[in-house]
């Protein structure tokens, strides 16, 4: 138990940024969490943090280690979990989802599950760029797209459409775009960094429009490219989910609509290769209920 004990006060401590924190989430002595550290650095060789007298941060060995020390930690959790036959979700559960779509629809799910299990933590990353389950040590993950061949288990809760959007104002000053091509005409916002191929927007039933874009303004946040748009700066591409409300209230108007290719699918991930414990299954059935009854 020494080991586990010693990789577990590493992770606190990594997690937390110091050994004092570490120290109180674990309700031991900062000595001891320093001791526990300084054994496993003797262990593998390597040093685990570079230490400051404000932080500590991980060095290269200390990363790998973390990752796959949470990942170790969490396969105890689920092997003791098992063995003693239970069925309550307790333990950390780590969700990653993209920022807007984890606020709307992931947030609440969280809170939800929160309040029925009192056992159970939950540490929500929100990230636009696609994070590796494996190598964070994340338990489930939403992603919108067509998924790559990986050895996750993906589980499909829904579709959401990519809308061409503009401002009414915008609209009228400038006209509204009738074809593909007219968008050429037309100052365009792109988000980079959001998209697989942000210098070109697929349009069409099949995607038989393939349009190179030289935007008029390029961000990498969802929540400015919505605002620019909202401005009346020019058209933007984002999925339904986050124009729903602007369009809604009349602050933006769908475009192109017979252009829209195909919705993109909505899937629950979690990594493959062993059981999935309780906390995992009741969040992913919660969640698949909910979702799937806003989206199918």
């Amino acid at each position: 138990m020494d080991r586990l004990d010693h990789l577990a006060l590493f992770v606190a401590v990594a997690e937390r940024g110091g050994f004092g924190a570490a120290a109180r989430k674990a309700g031991r002595s900062a000595a001891a969490v320093t001791r526990a550290v300084a054994a496993l650095e003797e262990e593998f060789g390597a040093r685990l943090f570079n230490r400051t007298t404000r932080a500590v941060h991980l060095t290269d060995e200390g990363d790998k280690l973390f990752a796959r020390a949470k990942n170790l930690l969490a396969d105890y959790d689920d092997m003791a979990e098992s063995l003693r036959g239970a069925v309550e979700p307790r333990g950390l559960l780590t969700i990653t989802a993209p920022v807007m779509f984890g606020r709307l629809h992931i947030m609440p799910l969280v809170k939800d599950f929160l309040r029925a299990h009192r056992q159970a933590q939950i540490d929500l990353r929100l990230h636009d760029n696609v994070l590796s389950l494996i190598d964070e040590g994340v338990d489930l993950g939403v992603r919108i797209g067509e998924l790559p061949d990986s050895s996750l288990i993906a589980l499909r809760v829904g579709a959401v459409r990519r809308q061409l959007v503009a401002a009414p104002a915008y609209l009228a000053a400038r006209g509204a775009p009738k074809t593909p091509a007219d968008l050429a005409n037309h100052d365009l916002i792109s988000t980079f960094n959001l998209s697989a191929q942000p210098g070109l927007w697929p349009l069409g039933p099949r995607e038989e429009h393939l349009l190179r874009i030289r935007p008029h303004l390029t961000v990498n946040s969802v929540d400015a490219a919505l605002d620019a748009a909202i401005s009346g700066l020019g058209i933007a591409r984002l999925f339904s989910y986050q124009v729903e409300a602007a369009v809604a209230r009349g602050a933006l108007r769908p475009i192109l609509r017979d252009q829209e290719p195909p919705p993109a699918p909505i899937h629950l991930l979690r990594p493959a290769g062993r059981r999935s414990p309780a906390k995992v299954s009741a969040f992913i059935d919660a969640a698949a209920t909910v979702l799937r009854a806003k989206f199918a």
